[in-house]
């Protein structure tokens, strides 16, 4: 079985560098890498048995960048990075064998801070890993049990080449949320399965913390916020819910409390045993970054309850076709 690796970016760079270094480390397959930048890249590109293939696609978003891919893709398996990501040495080769599943569609693998990140990175990592922020969705980001899933991250992300041809590709100018789109047409659109799998595995770059991490954080929000109306079958979930709860009960339970004095003592244990519960789950990154994820699963918090109500209540994005 072949593969073709794609990655869409918009220049060359020191995590680009990384990604395709680590590529051409993967143990024997049959691949390809398809790199796609803005412009033609001018940088000597390292030497290998791998073919690598450079598109420049003009300043377009990702999903469009990997639509684009498609066309030139010679390997049965579409194998999508991000730039700032890199794989294990196993992962194309642990990918693959899920694939001998006919039934199999797609295949996806948790992304990992790598240990290399900086503080402030370790500390974004760290936030997202958090049972409190990212709940039943903690494998996507530690490795997890092996199972079926409706949705999933494009960072880490394989899906066979016919069933991408079959559905026009990504065919969405949405950026984040294009795979939410593709997930969605694979399971209830063509009634086929993805995969997540723990042994497919890659380290992903995190954005530094607090001001990077938390527009990343507020971007989400916003697009799965829109998702809810317009994508109901993967986005209308409880789970997604939870921060812009926290948020409205934090804004309403402060005023009744100025309001009813009698009030505040049961405000005040409410968010006490909030504090507490942020304090506990704070110490998955190590005593040294605490304070600072204890600070962010705050913000990040904060920022997704309020920008998923924007979402929700957004009666268009302007990535949307």
């Amino acid at each position: 079985m072949t593969a073709s690796i794609i990655i869409a970016v918009k220049t060359w760079q020191k995590n680009l560098e990384e990604c395709v270094g680590k590529c051409l480390q993967l143990e024997s397959c049959d691949f390809e890498i398809i790199i796609l930048p803005d412009e033609p890249i001018e940088e000597k590109l390292p030497a290998s048995q791998a073919s690598i293939v450079i598109i420049p696609t003009g300043p377009v978003n990702p999903s469009e960048k990997r639509d684009i891919a498609l066309k030139y893709a010679k390997g049965e398996i579409l194998a999508f990075l991000d730039d700032d990501a890199y794989p294990e040495k196993n992962w194309l080769k642990k990918a693959l064998e899920d694939f001998k599943d006919a039934d199999v569609a797609a295949v996806g693998g948790p992304a990992v801070t790598p240990p290399t990140d900086s503080l402030r990175q370790r500390v974004s990592g760290a936030i997202y890993s958090s049972f409190l922020v990212s709940a039943n969705y903690i494998y996507r980001y530690l490795p997890g049990k092996r199972q079926e899933v409706d949705d999933y991250p494009s960072c880490n992300f394989l899906a066979r080449k016919s069933v991408m041809q079959e559905l026009g590709g990504f065919n969405t100018k949405f950026w984040p949320g294009e795979d939410t789109k593709l997930c969605l047409d694979i399971t209830k659109r063509l009634g086929k399965k993805i995969i997540y799998d723990p042994l497919v595995l890659v380290y992903h770059h995190r954005r530094c913390a607090y001001p990077e991490h938390l527009k990343q954080v507020a971007n989400y929000a916003l697009h799965r916020g829109y998702f809810v109306k317009r994508y109901p079958e993967t986005s209308l979930k409880l789970s997604y819910f939870i921060p812009t709860i926290l948020v409205l009960a934090a804004a309403i339970g402060a005023v009744l409390s100025f309001i009813l004095p009698s009030f505040a003592a049961l405000y005040l244990a409410g968010l006490v045993l909030y504090l507490l519960l942020v304090f506990i789950f704070s110490f998955s990154g190590g005593i040294k970054i605490m304070p600072l994820v204890f600070a962010g699963i705050i913000l990040t918090h904060a920022t997704y309850g309020v920008f998923f109500i924007k979402g929700l209540f957004s009666r268009r994005l302007k990535e949307e076709l």
